[in-house]
């Protein structure tokens, strides 16, 4: 049960112009996570994907931008993101060249 957890912690990598800026200069890797999880299940699920040794975690709430369509008023949903610090030397393969 405990592993089911991990696996359904980390639901996509963020791939953008500034995770990768912030992955070659920091080693610091994106990924939207579930809305429950907490820093400690994200470094456990991304030290047992990705065999990685996870230096630090930090998690952030991100709000849902209000919208207009066809007059009315909507909001998109919000979503929580984590940044991940890697050790030094240590990488993870994402399939994107940054």
């Amino acid at each position: 049960m405990m592993t089911e957890k991990l696996f359904l912690t980390l639901v996509a990598p963020r791939v953008s112009e500034k995770t990768a800026r912030i992955q070659s200069d920091l080693n610091q890797y994106t990924f939207e996570v579930a809305p429950g999880s907490t820093k400690m299940d994200v470094k456990a699920a991304v030290e047992a994907m990705f065999k990685v040794k996870v230096t630090a975690v930090q998690v952030l709430n991100t709000k849902g931008k209000t919208k207009a369509f066809r007059g009315r008023q909507g909001q998109r949903q919000g979503i929580r993101k984590a940044y991940v610090t890697l050790a030094k030397g240590q990488t993870i393969e994402l399939g994107v060249k940054a």
